[in-house]
């Protein structure tokens, strides 16, 4: 954390017209992420909690200058994070957004950032699109993404018999992200994909979905 926030500042002061002092004498981390919806205990305000205990263990300050931590509810809707991205960042003098819940979140929050020189550490989002097509020389992809997880957990399946697939996919940016990288995998390895449907984010009843994916025949759902 302590290179982490020293990094956060140093940036900020190469993007400021004056480099003497740290922009607004503080440095502002604003933790934005999903407090409300089916991410909320994946971080939600217990990130921002462990966030107020890494500035209090650092030190409180950096480069001289004092370290404060605000946080928002995006509610996994890429407007409302835009929307807050821009207020914190035009009005609440907040250098830096973390964590960004949820890929098109993310991906959002990383663009409008990289049109104000904005720093973003993203550690709860993992479509590849951010460090792919879509990255941002002041974007950090803090995290596991999904060409990793389709290499490591679809490689192992891949490699123990499981060659032909149906996806059950989330309908956001993620899903789209892993279902591609994870089926060109297994194609790429001989494997086949048989089917695939698409479920709302926040779904609870999958019955409908399994349905079809059991009628698939295919070994890996």
């Amino acid at each position: 954390m302590r290179k982490l926030l020293t990094s956060v500042a140093a940036i900020g002061l190469l993007a400021a017209p004056a480099l003497a002092q740290v922009s607004d004498d503080k440095v502002k981390i604003g933790i934005l992420n999903d407090q409300s919806g089916v991410y909320a205990n994946f971080g939600g305000r217990y990130s921002y909690e462990a966030a107020l205990m890494a500035v209090e263990d650092f030190g409180g300050t950096v480069l001289g200058a004092p370290v404060e931590v605000t946080t928002a509810d995006h509610q996994n809707k890429a407007d409302i994070a835009s929307n807050i991205a821009r207020q914190w960042y035009d009005t609440e003098q907040v250098d830096s957004i973390m964590e960004l819940t949820t890929s098109s979140v993310a991906l959002a929050v990383q663009a409008l950032s990289k049109e104000a020189n904005k720093i973003t550490i993203t550690t709860g989002a993992a479509t590849t699109e951010l460090t792919g097509a879509q990255c941002s020389p002041y974007g950090f992809h803090w995290a596991y993404d999904t060409h990793a997880l389709a290499v490591g957990t679809g490689g192992a399946l891949v490699e123990q018999g499981g060659d032909t697939w149906y996806f059950l996919t989330a309908d956001y940016a993620f899903g789209y992200s892993l279902e591609e990288n994870t089926g060109n995998f297994v194609k790429a390895n001989g494997g086949e994909v048989v089917g695939a449907v698409r479920h709302p984010l926040a779904s609870t009843d999958f019955s409908s979905f399994l349905l079809q994916a059991q009628a698939s025949g295919a070994k890996v759902i």
